[in-house]
């Protein structure tokens, strides 16, 4: 079958064999009958997947329905014959890996396809005044098994057998390919997105769409370690220096600091008796011992450097403790090998050199010599010393590098050549998606603000909890708490699969090459992401942190292999034992480094920060006391800080070291000053114009297929070109003496004017 050469990882050895041996499989499924899977042999196994391949296959739908639930059933691990939690996950593990084999994803895909064409499905939803679970079942059970498979064989493990790691290649290589219908995965999964926000099928179960989106691309295109990976090759291709430290080290080894409160949180304190009020001055000499310490460090070892240690005991459960991660990702000796000292080297950009001797030579010489910045004739001594520190410290991102490449290639398109451009799959699912891009970022974003908790539910705003609610509303108080617990965490999921594909897609974008995460950044930037985000955070983000929507007892797989308590409305109430969401701390942490994306090195996006009033809701966001999410906040207030005027630096001291503490440096950068505000006119639209005709060049060059056609030769001799032979069309052929008569005989035709006209 074409479907099984297609996606199935299916060898031709074992094809032949399930054809040939047609008796031996009957014989085997009768066996199987009335036994345990997990006793039967893998041969017997592969029989029973094969029998239901085939009858995914029926024309009926709920014969078809049943099939696929049963292929759920052991994608999920055979529960029902297992004793405890890993038992589940072993099976599981093994089930996905023999369903891949048989070729099940891909007869999946094709039903998926078909639930996406079904027109009648769809003109019903859209009648309906109310969508509930039963009208996405069969789209539910494909996308559950479908989730399962790439979640699975993406996940690497100690015990992983050696075939499973060719199928994990193999698999990895099949979904970035352009293999289904000319497309990668991805973008099926993008086109049911906008077929979703632009009501033509609201029954579309969209939690289960941007997980499963999600997970693709990260398995396709890979994690930040990848990334990280990725980078470090890229910048030796290109003859750059290595990185001055890895990013993601540095970030998990540092400790989260504990800004002091506002005036107004210090006066109601006193008003709750907890503390009296004491002036900023003394703030220093209200320490309490810095949490994350060891009991064996050294109080003095921090005592210049770190804010940490301003804590009050109050306010501890507020306190994120990082979750110990695994020991192969986070080795004890990372933390006490690092430097003491500031976290970050500084960086310096070639632009930021060629901008001190201009200011350097105009000041001491009276004269520039342009982007030269190797001719130190006539300037003092300091500054020659002070130009090779900042040489010293100089960086050259990729990105600058892609940028004078293509200035080259625009310059010279004929003699430099063409590009030779690697088919990785972030360049196909680019290429992919560049036609329809606008459409699909407006969709992602429409969605995060449906699920954005300080939404309001509006008659005309999508309905995203179609596949959450039931056909029949709650009668009972526990049925209406465990609904509200449902609907909220089904919010919270829809928001962490959006930001952390968001955040992935710029990041490879970038890395792959810089004008396409600009393209991407300036479709979100005038779809209103920035003051989405900031709405997004403009909210108690201690409540939202610390949020408790989701029960244990029904987790999977607890809630199949154990027997499950009594549900009571108390028990809900009280939640479960975490004390913080990091489900919710990881998407506020995306949506941070998005913000970042968007607006770094970008003065107009900057001072939208400013327009919007970002920095008060920032500041609030810095109560969470979690490391990573306090250095995104404050490199945010770091770019906007020489705008926010003297008054708000001089109230803010304490956040200012915050940010001189915890964000790289560049030298000559006058962030805390503002020295440059007047030199610098907000220019917005002439700013992200001049972009967006780089972006057009770029795409234009590498995309349009018509690119050279103003370069391609021109015959201009009469002989040669009427002597070419013309396909003519029959009809033309057969009317073509009719149209002598009527269109040159009939006509009369003044010679004269012809003559006089010439």
């Amino acid at each position: 079958k074409g479907r099984l050469r297609g996606g199935g990882g299916m060898r031709d050895s074992d094809r032949v064999g399930v054809q040939k041996g047609k008796t031996v499989e009957k014989k085997q499924l009768k066996m199987t009958q009335g036994r345990r899977w997990i006793t039967l042999s893998l041969a017997e196994q592969r029989a029973y997947v094969m029998r239901l391949l085939d009858a995914l296959e029926v024309t009926d739908r709920d014969k078809r329905l049943k099939v696929a639930r049963a292929i759920l059933y052991l994608a999920q691990g055979v529960f029902a014959e297992c004793d405890s939690d890993t038992d589940v996950i072993r099976w599981s593990r093994h089930n996905v890996f023999l369903l891949y084999d048989m070729g099940i994803f891909t007869a999946l895909l094709e039903l998926l396809s078909m639930e996406m064409d079904n027109n009648q499905a769809c003109s019903s939803a859209v009648r309906k005044p109310a969508i509930s679970l039963a009208d996405s079942t069969e789209l539910r059970v494909l996308l559950s098994v479908m989730y399962l498979m790439v979640e699975t064989i993406r996940l690497q493990t100690e015990d992983d057998q050696p075939d499973w790691t060719t199928a994990r290649e193999a698999f990895r290589t099949e979904l970035g390919s352009p293999l289904y219908n000319g497309e990668p995965f991805a973008l099926l999964l993008f086109t049911m997105v906008t077929k979703f926000c632009s009501m033509n099928a609201p029954h579309f179960p969209m939690k289960k769409v941007l997980l499963l989106l999600w997970k693709t691309v990260l398995f396709t295109m890979g994690g930040f370690e990848e990334l990280q990976e990725m980078k470090v090759r890229g910048r030796e291709r290109l003859s750059l220096p290595p990185l001055p430290e890895d990013s993601i080290k540095v970030v998990r080894s540092m400790r989260a600091a504990s800004p002091p409160a506002s005036a107004m949180e210090l006066i109601e304190q006193q008003q709750r008796g907890r503390r009296p009020l004491v002036k900023q001055d003394s703030l220093d000499t209200y320490n309490e011992r810095d949490p994350f310490k060891n009991d064996d460090e050294d109080d003095s070892e921090d005592a210049d450097g770190n804010l940490e240690s301003e804590v009050d005991p109050l306010d501890r459960d507020v306190i994120i403790q990082p979750p110990p991660p695994p020991p192969p990702l986070r080795p004890p000796t990372d933390r006490a090998s690092l430097p003491k000292g500031l976290p970050w080297a500084p960086k310096v950009r070639e632009k930021d050199i060629e901008h001190f001797l201009e200011i350097s030579r105009n000041k001491f010489i009276g004269f520039t010599l342009g982007s030269d910045t190797e001719t130190l004739v006539g300037l003092p001594r300091p500054i020659h010393e002070s130009v090779k520190t900042l040489k010293q410290h100089k960086y050259v991102s990729i990105a600058e590098m892609q940028i004078k490449k293509e200035e080259e290639l625009q310059q010279c398109p004929m003699t430099l050549g063409e590009e030779d451009v690697e088919e990785t799959p972030t360049e196909v699912l680019y290429l992919g998606m560049l036609p329809n891009l606008s459409q699909y970022v407006i969709a992602l974003l429409k969605l995060l603000l449906a699920a954005a908790p300080t939404s309001k539910a509006k008659t005309d705003s999508i309905n995203i909890l179609a596949d959450v609610l039931p056909e029949e509303m709650p009668i009972t108080v526990l049925q209406s708490m465990k609904l509200g617990i449902d609907v909220n965490r089904h919010k919270e999921i829809i928001v962490k699969a959006i930001s952390a594909l968001l955040l992935l897609l710029l990041k490879h974008f970038k890395l792959n090459h810089i004008y396409q995460f600009e393209i991407v950044s300036q479709h979100l930037v005038f779809a209103n992401c920035i003051p989405l985000i900031l709405k997004f955070f403009n909210q108690n983000i201690m409540s939202y942190i610390s949020a408790k929507n989701s029960i244990c007892v029904l987790d999977f797989p607890h809630c199949v292999v154990h027997e499950m308590p009594e549900l009571t409305a108390e028990s809900l109430e009280a939640g479960d034992s975490n004390q913080f969401c990091w489900r919710n701390l990881f998407s506020c942490i995306n949506l941070l480094r998005i913000l970042n994306k968007l607006t770094k090195w970008k003065h107009s996006r900057t001072m939208m920060l400013v327009v919007f009033k970002s920095a008060p809701i920032l500041k609030r966001a810095l109560k969470v006391k979690q490391a990573m999410m306090q250095l995104y906040v404050l490199k945010l207030l770091k770019i906007q800080t020489k705008y926010l005027g003297r008054q708000w630096r001089k109230s803010n001291m304490k956040t200012m070291s915050a940010i001189y503490q915890k964000v790289r440096h560049r030298l000559n950068d006058d962030w805390a000053y503002g020295n440059d505000i007047d030199a610098r006119p907000w220019d917005f639209q002439a700013e992200e114009c001049a972009l967006r005709e780089s972006i057009e060049k770029f795409n234009s060059r590498r995309y349009d297929k018509n690119q050279n056609g103003e370069f391609a030769p021109v015959d201009n001799c009469l002989q040669s070109v009427l002597g070419q032979r013309v396909e003519l069309p029959d009809d033309f052929q057969y009317s073509y003496e009719m149209w002598l008569e009527r269109e040159v005989f009939s006509q009369p035709i003044q010679w004269e004017g012809l003559l006089e006209r010439n």
